[in-house]
């Protein structure tokens, strides 16, 4: 059982490093290195928290309600992919938990889903790594096209669902996606995989106020101070202060 568990930690870490999660990120180096800190070399916990629908909260969050996604079904498959890029281990909770799937909800239901305020004509060179945003699909459709072709993926390769699959089952897939290995119509794979890597990383660490990091959970395992209208008193101090996380909400007057 020892060699078994050892060699599942081994396999989640490989997939983590492949996947590129030391690469940066749409929340920029500095806050993502400390991400690394954190879970995403821990232990793998493998299909804890996935099935759990994230409406599963011991209280009413009224935040956690779809915007975007008017299938069940597909949400609960990027619940689960998201869960293995954001796993709960032994430091706190994993990207269910955490509410991320609901902020990847609302912002695919925003400006972000729809690609507001950004150039969107073409010519598109799909194949590039270094021209950014290269796909005349907004980022809505990617998720749509990529969540698709997760579970065609899926039932093509183990004959059943993505979210009945075991984890590494399910990092199996997610790698083809990274590696580029699957066809999507309209953007690559790696495309749609580094879109999720990115919004799961950002629905961990936001402010609760947009959907994720229930309880600024995310901040309190990073030590994170949240939303601090000042640091004027312990700016100039060499000592670390701890304080408690503060969300944007705490700032409204009552």
């Amino acid at each position: 059982m020892a060699d078994e568990k050892e060699r599942s930690t081994m396999s989640r870490r490989r997939f983590i490093k492949n996947s590129s999660y030391a690469a940066g990120g749409a929340i920029g180096g500095g806050f993502l290195g400390t991400v690394l800190g954190k879970n995403l070399f821990g232990n793998n916990n493998e299909n804890q928290g996935q099935k759990q629908g994230a409406t599963n909260n011991e209280s009413t969050n009224y935040n956690q309600a779809l915007m975007y996604f008017t299938r069940q079904s597909d949400f609960e498959i990027l619940s689960s992919a998201t869960e293995r890029i954001f796993p709960e281990d032994d430091n706190g909770p994993g990207a269910v938990k955490l509410g991320v799937p609901f902020f990847i909800d609302h912002q695919l239901a925003g400006s972000y889903g729809r690609n507001d305020r950004e150039y969107m004509r073409g010519p598109f060179y799909p194949a590039s790594d270094f021209q950014g945003y290269q796909t005349r699909l907004k980022r809505h459709e990617v998720f749509d096209v990529g969540i698709q072709a997760i579970e065609r993926e899926s039932k093509n390769q183990f004959d059943t669902s993505f979210v009945d699959l075991e984890g590494e089952q399910q990092d199996q897939i997610l790698q083809k996606f990274q590696d580029g290995e699957v066809d999507l119509k309209g953007v690559t794979p790696t495309t749609f995989f580094e879109l999720l890597r990115s919004a799961t990383i950002e629905g961990a660490y936001s402010d609760p106020l947009y959907g994720g990091n229930n309880n600024m959970e995310g901040w309190m395992m990073k030590e994170f101070p949240g939303n601090y209208m000042s640091y004027i008193n312990e700016i100039d101090k060499k000592d670390f202060i701890k304080k408690e996380p503060k969300a944007l909400r705490a700032h409204i007057a009552h």
